[in-house]
């Protein structure tokens, strides 16, 4: 007898333990909340944002361990990524990913999307005028273009069209506006106003460029890219860009040159004609 109540004991008390992991009804308890951990590659200078709050991490990859999330529901998290690929230009990156509790997501920062855009800032250096003039020759500038610039700075490129090449009219385009206002004032001063007009506008919101006849750049290589459908649909057969420095990809140029200064400083220019659509 004693041995049958010793088995009823533990009989009862392995039912209590069935009981705690399948419940009456024969449902299984809820899941219980874990973290989720998003793997994050991104430029190894980055500084990484995630939902606005600055991470300490630092180098290539970077990992991210949520709080505990109820399972079975996405969640969000921004993520922002800002670096210097060179010392004029600063790029902001952001993503929105979405992970689960007791997942591991990984997102890569390193390469652009194309529907979430980065922003980009470009800190103005002048174009020397020499290459400035150079730029117009190898355009082929004359009494009948319209010249656009995008990234005017001080207005010297779209002033000396005017002025030199005999340009019928002059647009400059850039985000600063203290940029805007000096190339006012230098318009001013070269006496061509009444010929030249400037805009405060971001380069990559224009959406038409077709009263353009020819349209030069001065930016980075990711603004080129991003700029060169426009170029390449709203630009007329026969209208001509020219580059700066950076190139459009694929896009082979018809010419290039490069520009020696006394100095002995190279740059190199970059000319491309819009052909039959």
């Amino acid at each position: 007898m004693r041995g049958d109540a010793t088995f009823r004991r533990a009989g009862a008390a392995a039912l209590l333990a069935l009981l705690a992991v399948f419940p009456a009804g024969g449902q299984e308890p809820p899941a219980q909340p874990r973290p989720a951990v998003l793997v994050i590659r991104l430029p190894a200078e980055a500084q990484l944002r995630i939902e606005g709050d600055l991470s300490a991490q630092t180098g290539p990859v970077r990992r991210f361990t949520s709080p505990p999330l109820k399972p079975g529901k996405r969640y969000s998290y921004t993520l922002s990524a800002r670096w210097e690929p060179n010392h004029y230009t600063t790029m902001t990156r952001t993503r929105k990913v979405y992970v689960q509790a007791g997942q591991e997501t990984e997102v890569d920062l390193r390469r652009p999307d194309p529907a979430r855009p980065d922003d980009i800032v470009i800190r103005w250096i002048p174009t020397p005028q020499a290459v400035a003039e150079a730029m117009l020759k190898l355009a082929g500038v004359g009494k009948d273009d319209v010249v656009y610039d995008l990234g005017c700075g001080d207005g010297r490129i779209v002033i000396a069209a005017v002025s030199r090449f005999h340009a019928r009219r002059g647009v400059g385009v850039d985000l600063d506006p203290e940029r805007i206002k000096d190339s006012r004032e230098n318009a001013r001063r070269a006496g061509v106003a009444d010929r030249v007009e400037f805009r405060q506008e971001d380069v990559l919101k224009l959406k038409d460029l077709s009263d353009a006849s020819v349209v030069t750049i001065y930016l980075n290589q990711d603004i080129n890219l991003r700029m060169r459908p426009v170029l390449q649909k709203t630009l007329k057969p026969g209208s001509r860009v020219v580059s700066h420095l950076f190139t459009m990809g694929d896009w082979e140029p018809d010419r290039s040159e490069t520009v020696v200064l006394p100095d002995g400083r190279k740059y190199p220019i970059y000319l491309w004609t819009i052909g039959k659509k």
